[in-house]
């Protein structure tokens, strides 16, 4: 799972500290390939990081607490991420993509914590 979380993560900060990480020669995917291919990238990689995030019920690794959890987490990262790849100028996108930024840290805290609670109380 943090595999496919990392990119939106990173990515959503570097979109809106682009021209930070510009100055100091990082390259970083919005200085590299541009901020459009990096919000294709972003929504590309939420798309893989929610089924893969619920997969576990389906394994039988958890149960269905844990997978109305990580649905509804998930259903969040990909409204994010579908408002960065769809707001590209101005105030705006760059709200978009600190809101994006933002709940990837509460999304994978949530996720995992859910997973724990599960664990240790058995639901």
């Amino acid at each position: 799972m943090i595999f496919f979380w990392t990119p939106p993560h990173f990515w959503a900060l570097a979109l809106y500290r682009a021209d930070d990480y510009a100055r100091a020669g990082v390259p970083m995917l919005p200085v590299t390939a541009g901020p459009d291919e990096t919000r294709r990238q972003i929504l590309l990689y939420t798309l893989f990081l929610v089924p893969l995030a619920i997969s576990p019920v389906a394994l039988g690794y958890a149960g269905y607490g844990y997978g109305a959890v990580a649905a509804v987490l998930g259903a969040g990262m990909v409204w994010l991420a579908v408002k960065v790849y769809r707001v590209r100028e101005g105030a705006a996108a760059v709200k978009a993509s600190k809101q994006l930024f933002g709940f990837s840290i509460l999304y994978l805290f949530l996720l995992f914590a859910s997973l724990l609670v599960e664990a240790l109380v058995g639901v």
